[in-house]
């Protein structure tokens, strides 16, 4: 493959004969970390819209609107933080019973626990159990989406071209819009076409059997894809493999915090144009929610769009300086929230259409841009690690945190949130260049 010794000098490895008779092309790779990252969003977007649309009601009626909907953000929350829990607990069973084994049980996690949720009954009919097991299952899913960790991401950055990395690292975040333009588009169906209680009935459980029979469809092709003995043989070679979390977190700590934190600025925008705008609408506007969800859609179109012009400007600016410069403008867009949301349909829409963009300009290249710096037999755990602690400190409570500023302080905090998440970005790509020059 091009780039194999520069991209092995890099990464720390000596350079040798090991991979370069793999017949496995980066495009090859690249199939399976979009099956698996695309299944991934849908399911991930399937339930933060029902946490808006749903959940508020048939698990939480006993509460105002907007309580019920911060329960319900509290409970979306809860898989960003199982997720690292399940990457360590099944990069164990991985060094015990192997790849295979480890996605296997993440498999069968992960259909229990959406096919769970699809058939849960409401708190109507079983009372506050129905809200424990919401919770359960929902943590359920975050362990689930950790043990899922394949290695095809790091895979596929280890063997992209050197000039192209930029191009093949997007290809992954594609899979974000979508699975939200799915995602989105089902819901937006289903409420166009259903009374309000047929979908609070039924209807709402139809996208969760979809999400179900999606991921339990992608999991197995990504099983039989890292099964055969040519992606095991270059997963190993390329030292991929798991390693004690004390021992990473004692040699690579540092690695992992700069890495999750220098895409921050994409990670809490990643709610904030998508699960925020649209609580938001629902608790504070007389907006039809379908046609609101169809706007969405639209500027789940233009992030794909910008998601792929991403790779390009990547690969002539470097994945660093184009994380830096689009979160840069993610600082100056956030001063714009709260005059777009206050400024009616057209506002909004503004405010849709641009976040959604500078959604993917962004976070087309946050994944995995400063995993570089993880030394070889580090960096399958690394970026496991670095993805987990990214959704968590950026995303996982993000529909929290700005519907409650935004409610109870006003929609200027959200600014102030956002403006956070860019500083956080600037800074740890700063810190990151500063220990590369000590280095």
């Amino acid at each position: 493959m091009s780039g194999t010794s520069t991209i092995h000098a890099e990464q720390g490895v000596t350079p040798g004969h090991h991979g370069s008779n793999s017949n496995v092309t980066p495009g090859e790779i690249a199939i399976g970390v979009v099956i698996g990252r695309a299944s991934e969003y849908f399911d991930f977007f399937v339930y933060a819209i029902a946490s808006v649309l749903v959940f508020p009601k048939v698990f939480f009626p006993f509460e105002d609107p907007l309580t019920a909907t911060l329960y319900s953000f509290i409970i979306f929350s809860f898989a960003f933080i199982a997720r690292p829990v399940g990457t360590v607990a099944l990069m164990m069973v991985q060094q015990k019973f192997g790849r295979e084994t480890k996605l296997t049980v993440a498999l069968f996690m992960l259909g229990i626990s959406t096919a769970g949720i699809a058939f849960l009954p409401t708190y109507a009919s079983l009372g506050a159990a129905s809200i424990v097991l919401l919770a359960v299952l929902r943590i359920g899913q975050g362990l689930a989406f950790g043990g899922s960790w394949d290695g095809l991401p790091s895979l596929l950055a280890l063997n992209a071209p050197e000039k192209k990395r930029g191009w093949y690292a997007m290809l992954g975040q594609l899979g974000a819009p979508l699975g939200f333009i799915i995602a989105a588009g089902l819901f937006a169906y289903l409420l166009a076409a259903l009374s309000p209680a047929d979908f609070l009935d039924w209807g709402w459980r139809y996208p969760f059997y979809v999400a179900f029979a999606i991921n339990v469809v992608a999991l197995f092709a990504r099983l039989r894809l890292v099964a055969t003995s040519e992606y095991a043989r270059l997963l190993e070679e390329r030292e991929l493999q798991p390693v004690k979390v004390t021992e990473i977190v004692g040699s690579q700590g540092h690695n992992i915090l700069v890495g999750a934190l220098a895409a921050l600025a994409s990670y809490a925008l990643f709610h904030v144009v998508t699960v925020f705008p649209l609580s938001w609408i629902a608790l504070n506007s007389d907006r039809s929610i379908p046609e609101f969800l169809v706007i969405q859609i639209a500027g789940a179109v233009l992030a794909a769009g910008s998601v792929v012009i991403s790779g390009l400007i990547a690969d002539k600016l470097g994945r660093r300086n184009t994380l830096g410069f689009f979160a840069i403008l993610i600082a100056l867009f956030s001063f714009f929230v709260p005059s777009m949301m206050d400024g009616g349909d057209n506002g909004q829409t503004a405010f849709i259409l641009i976040g959604f963009v500078l959604l993917g300009l962004s976070y087309g290249q946050a994944a995995g841009a400063v995993t570089a710096n993880f030394k070889a037999k580090y960096r399958y755990m690394g970026a496991a690690l670095t993805s987990d602690l990214a959704w968590l400190v950026g995303a996982g409570f993000a529909p929290l945190v700005a519907l409650g500023l935004a409610a109870h302080f006003g929609l200027e905090y959200v600014s102030l949130y956002l403006l956070s998440g860019a500083v956080g970005s600037l800074a740890a790509l700063s810190l990151n260049r500063a220990l590369e020059l000590k280095d």
